[in-house]
């Protein structure tokens, strides 16, 4: 029996979690214009440290611990044990957001290539849904290892997206900050931000399995938030300093790297986004393809394994058909509809019925948890 590493009880759920939040929540930069950069640079700024990284954090910590206490490792088991019969709404939830993720996915990958290289735009977006239906053959082990993989390239770009930006343009992004614009609704825009991306939370939860103990839960939940949002930090820095016109492109992080006037750098970071917008897709379809799992488990049948794919390019279509709308009306319109539902239906239930429920459970029940040998992330 393989005991779990620090890394994988303690990190990759942080970092996976950052991995499926990225393609939807700030990767091509609309997102953090939309939910933080109209409030002002210096008022998005705190919107995103004090407000959605410490609500990521409380709400990470208080699933991962439910989830570890009562072995709920899909989001089907996990919401049926938190709200009963009620989880079906949070399903419906999920599934509006999942097809709102794809359509901004399919949107983005297809703006990417054509703004880049003068592709059509089809191209970009049958190339997404060919390499997000690839990842999500292989099943847990392979979506965890290339979540958090790319989780450390990506790091490593953005560090170097901040360092290029500040040298050409840091008096700009310096001066911006140092004005104190804080506008008025920062904090609730802050809050909607979280709440939009936390209804991911019970998707990823496969990546519990490895915990031993409540601790490990509100360990890697509290580092969650500041994993998943260090990078949104470090790309919306950046951004600052192309304020206020930055605020109307539709795709914000082309327009940064347009002006920074690497070719070479413009390009990977282009590929390197692309990558994530595929981890994204990935990770929110492999969450339906466990529930699906689940359900066989719980009839005594084995999934077969050709659903998964099939599973993953209907929805990839499905969502596909939606990206007409174009990137900017989707996440301005879409992803309101749905925040307020996964506010009421996972977010306030979690932290209150699922910390009751966890303390009942009482010590026995909150301690060990061994993965099989068949389980172990190789």
């Amino acid at each position: 029996m393989r005991i779990p590493t620090f890394f994988k009880r303690y990190l990759l759920p942080g970092f996976v979690f950052q991995s499926v939040v990225i393609g939807g929540g700030y990767g091509t930069g609309r997102e953090l214009v939309e939910f933080f950069l109209r409030y002002g640079p210096a008022g998005g700024l705190v919107a995103m440290v004090l407000v959605s990284m410490v609500i990521w954090s409380l709400v990470a910590a208080a699933s991962f611990s439910f989830a570890h206490v009562f072995r709920t490792y899909d989001y089907r088991r996990f919401l049926r044990r938190l709200l009963g019969r009620g989880w079906v709404l949070y399903e419906a939830c999920y599934l509006v957001y999942l097809l709102i993720v794809l359509a901004v996915i399919a949107a983005a990958a297809g703006q990417i290539l054509l703004e880049l290289f003068g592709f059509p735009y089809f191209v970009g977006v049958l190339g997404i849904m060919a390499a997000v239906g690839l990842v999500v053959m292989g099943g847990s082990g392979a979506v965890e290892r290339v979540l958090a993989t790319w989780s450390f390239i990506l790091y490593g770009l953005y560090l170097v997206l901040v360092v290029l930006c500040f040298r050409a343009f840091g008096d700009g992004i310096l001066q911006e900050l140092a004005q104190w614009d804080v506008r008025e609704g920062w904090a609730l825009a802050g809050m909607r931000y979280a709440g939009y991306n936390l209804g991911i939370i019970p998707a990823i939860l496969f990546v519990t399995r490895h915990m031993r103990s409540t601790r490990d839960g509100l360990v890697a939940g509290g580092l969650a938030g500041p994993i998943a949002i260090l990078p949104a930090v470090l790309l919306y820095l950046a951004m600052v300093g192309q304020y206020p016109v930055i605020v109307d492109r539709p795709v914000p992080a082309n327009f940064l790297l347009d002006a920074l006037g690497s070719r070479p750098f413009q390009l990977t970071f282009q590929l390197v986004l692309f990558g994530t917008l595929v981890e994204t897709g990935a990770g929110l379809i492999h969450a339906v393809n466990e529930r699906m799992a689940g359900a066989f488990r719980e009839t005594g049948r084995q999934m077969p394994r050709v659903l998964r794919p099939v599973t993953a390019l209907a929805l990839l279509a499905a969502g596909t058909a939606l990206s007409g709308f174009g990137l900017m009306d989707l996440i301005a319109r879409g992803y309101g509809t749905v925040t307020y539902g996964f506010l009421l239906l996972f977010v306030l239930p979690i932290l209150t019925l699922g910390v009751h429920k966890i303390r009942r459970a009482g010590p026995s029940s909150q301690a060990g948890n061994p993965l099989q040998e068949s389980e172990a992330w190789p």
